[in-house]
């Protein structure tokens, strides 16, 4: 397992953050329990399984709900 920490553009909106949760939670290999989403500092928090999933993976499903990811950091969960 690995975390990562991905930094998007400011969110605008608490529905925002419903819709990157269930974008995230629906690819295989992200750990649902583990994943935040925090609005005021406009971050993703979440553990997934390296061997199924990279973190580009779930930047590229948070870049097709609309929400321009800044930077990304993995580290051993």
């Amino acid at each position: 397992m690995s975390q990562g920490i991905i930094t998007l553009e400011a969110l605008s909106c608490p529905s925002c953050l419903q819709k990157i949760e269930a974008a995230v939670k629906a690819l295989n290999g992200v750990d649902a329990d583990s994943l935040k989403v925090l609005f005021n500092s406009s971050k993703v928090k979440v553990k997934f399984d390296d061997q199924a999933l990279e973190i580009s993976d779930i930047e590229k499903a948070i870049e097709d709900m609309g929400y321009p990811v800044i930077k990304s950091v993995v580290k051993a969960a």
